[in-house]
């Protein structure tokens, strides 16, 4: 199983490669996706939030659930075993699978630290289907990684921006913005004069999209 992606701050990325270990999850069908997806437009259409407002929407950064999606080919270890694998991602994040090879796969990927769980997914999908057996099946999405107590809100960060949310953008200091890119998982946050202008810049020069966003502001 591959283990992948872990976008975050422009500063230090923090890339995940490899996982195992074990935490609290929640099994369901394919209809969370449906929910997550929901939940990610709301975040993705919000205005920005102030700092203090930004604090009381984000989730704790440490700890995730993962939705095992209900799929026939999956056995009851393979359960498990996304379950165990999954919980010690950073949200937000999902897991592909190609149901011709099972999850065993070399093509088997979790994306992970994405804003919310649709870009995950898309991400997972496209690891695995450019590793996957040409003539096999294209793959699945076999589970999704959330925050613990997961529940729709006006603003989504990954559980890297969570924690820079915490300790860079701070308190106080003037103006301050955080900008995010909802494709790639990536983020900023720049202090002073023109802050959100160059947050967007930071974000951009980081992670090379043009989907880059002010989240939090303070003016």
């Amino acid at each position: 199983m591959q283990l992948s992606n872990g976008p975050a701050k422009p500063k230090a990325n923090r890339k995940t490669r490899a996982a195992a270990g074990s935490g609290s999850a929640l099994t369901r069908g394919v209809g969370l996706g449906l929910a997550l997806g929901l939940g990610a437009a709301l975040a993705a259409s919000a205005a920005p939030v102030d700092g203090k407002d930004a604090r009381k929407l984000v989730f704790k950064p440490d700890g995730a659930e993962v939705a095992v999606v209900d799929l026939p080919f999956l056995s009851e270890t393979d359960r498990k075993t996304l379950v165990v694998v999954g919980a010690q991602q950073p949200y937000y994040g999902a897991i592909a699978v190609a149901p011709t090879e099972g999850l065993r796969s070399k093509a088997t990927l979790a994306a992970a630290n994405y804003h919310d769980v649709d870009a995950a997914r898309v991400a997972a999908l496209r690891g695995c289907d450019a590793a996957r057996k040409p003539e096999g099946a294209p793959c699945v999405i076999a589970a999704e990684i959330r925050p613990k107590g997961w529940e729709p809100r006006a603003l989504q960060l990954s559980a890297d921006a969570t924690d820079g949310l915490r300790s860079e953008y701070g308190r106080r200091g003037g103006p301050r913005a955080m900008a995010i890119s909802p494709s790639t998982g990536r983020w900023a946050v720049i202090k002073g004069q023109g802050a959100a202008s160059r947050a967007l810049e930071a974000c951009a020069d980081q992670s090379g999209a043009t989907d880059c966003r002010i989240a939090v502001e303070d003016r």
